[in-house]
């Protein structure tokens, strides 16, 4: 028997955990026959067939089934040697990202400056979407690192919460803000997308406090929402660092209707199996940089 190749055994765990050649391939960033030929390899080392070939699927074979459970102890042991003996500066990764919006336009690239700075040849991968789809993501394994509004509440994630976003009220400067509960009354409220917490929370608030036909007008993005109560279109409740730079040119302003939704409440999020020690260490970075953004100090 030919020794054992770990590029061979990723791309068959690859190909058991994502339940195909073709999803295997994009995210090893190989071509399909690339893999497949990785496959083929394996089993004439090992001199026996691994999968159970059919239309459309993959069955692993009962020698199959032992080899992912000796393929995952080499996964671990070669994520420990990389992260105890290997130099960071030779450690080659592709870390995918996945981010919501409002990390995006605050710390994102802050993230990424430490995350290239501490691993030089580290390649990495951003993908900015509503929380929902990033869970999605998270969990389908199309990416590495969730930055969202969290925890996941799955006993495969491992959670690492990051500090909250304070979110105000915000106006067209010069509308008039002597009466703001009347704002809200009067004007369509701009908010996050449909299929998000911050929607659904916004809205049952507005029902509760306000009346139950306020206008809700959902954007997926955070610059058309600013953008769009700069002209007047409607009133929002938003991220008080983003609205910042926006107050201080004197585009928008804040006015206080008694109330504001709760803060917004991240986390970074990843699966803990397998363990990859890049992974968790970018979600204590993404905690670090997210600490220093804020100016959070921890008492302790």
């Amino acid at each position: 028997m030919h020794p054992l190749n770990l590029d061979q055994l990723r791309a068959f765990l690859a190909v058991v955990r994502h339940g195909g050649v073709n999803k295997a391939a994009h995210i090893l960033h190989l071509t399909q026959p690339a893999v497949t030929s990785r496959l083929k390899r394996l089993e004439e080392t090992l001199g026996t067939e691994l999968f159970e070939r059919s239309p459309g699927r993959l069955k692993l074979t009962k020698r199959g089934e032992l080899l992912q459970t000796f393929a995952e102890q080499f996964e671990r042991l070669s994520d420990k040697v990389e992260e105890t003996v290997v130099a960071k500066e030779g450690i080659d990764r592709h870390l995918r990202i996945g981010a919501s919006e409002t990390i995006a336009q605050c710390w994102l690239p802050d993230l990424v400056a430490e995350l290239r700075s501490e691993y030089p040849n580290l390649i990495v991968e951003i993908n900015v979407d509503i929380s929902v789809n990033l869970r999605a993501a998270l969990m389908d394994r199309e990416i590495d690192l969730a930055l969202l509004l969290g925890p996941v509440s799955e006993y495969s994630v491992d959670n690492v919460e990051l500090p909250g976003f304070e979110l105000a009220w915000y106006v067209q400067t010069g509308t008039g803000t002597e009466d703001g509960a009347a704002l809200l009354r009067e004007k369509p409220v701009i908010t996050y997308a449909r299929h998000t917490r911050p929607y659904r929370e916004l809205k049952t608030l507005l029902q509760e406090r306000v009346a139950t036909d306020v206008q809700l007008f959902p954007s997926s993005s955070l610059s058309a929402c600013f953008r769009l109560v700069e002209a007047g279109l409607g009133v929002a409740a938003l991220p008080k660092v983003l609205a910042q730079p926006y107050v201080e040119a004197g585009r928008i302003e804040e006015f206080a209707p008694g109330w504001v939704p709760d803060a917004l409440r991240f986390s970074a999020s990843y699966l803990g199996d397998p363990r990859s020690h890049v992974v968790a260490a970018a979600a204590q970075k993404a905690r670090a940089v997210a600490d220093a953004y804020s100016g959070y100090k921890d008492p302790l």
